[in-house]
């Protein structure tokens, strides 16, 4: 058996700035612990940030650690694959200690809703056994509902 702490220094993963909307940093749990049913991060988001829009092959789950977030779900809809319409579905307000399911598939977006620092960790559930779990991210600036993918 192998012991780590999520606060021990090291172990951050390399950030695309195409993924969020602000500073985000991200600790790669599942590599320091060799998990290999899940991936699994500690994501600080600071001032603000959030997730651009983004779904995912595989289940998610977030535990919340830190500070106040939300989780909003969207809808597409219209016909062309790169250029779409959007629908909130859903907004969720999160807490420390909160934990919230996401549906493989399920467009969201998630991270801080005040400009303070909000972390959850992030376990990312294989569809299935040797399988590689995907993430794909959509560009918003949150103000239109026009959305298409990065």
């Amino acid at each position: 058996m192998k012991k780590s702490n999520i606060y021990a220094s090291g172990d951050k993963r390399k950030i695309n700035s195409d993924w969020f909307t602000n500073k985000v940093h991200m600790k790669d749990i599942s590599s320091k612990i060799k998990s290999k049913e899940q991936d699994i991060y500690h994501v600080y988001f600071e001032n603000g940030a959030k997730t651009k829009m983004h779904l995912h092959n595989g289940n998610q789950i977030l535990l919340v650690t830190k500070g106040i977030g939300s989780l909003e779900t969207f809808r597409k809809y219209g016909t062309n694959k790169t250029n779409f319409k959007i629908k909130r579905t859903e907004k969720i307000s999160l807490k420390e200690g909160d934990i919230v399911y996401i549906s493989s598939n399920t467009l969201h977006t998630h991270g801080s809703s005040n400009k303070k620092t909000f972390s959850h960790i992030a376990i990312n559930i294989l569809p299935s056994k040797n399988s590689e779990y995907k993430t794909i991210w959509y560009e918003s600036d949150f103000k239109t509902n026009v959305t298409k993918k990065i």
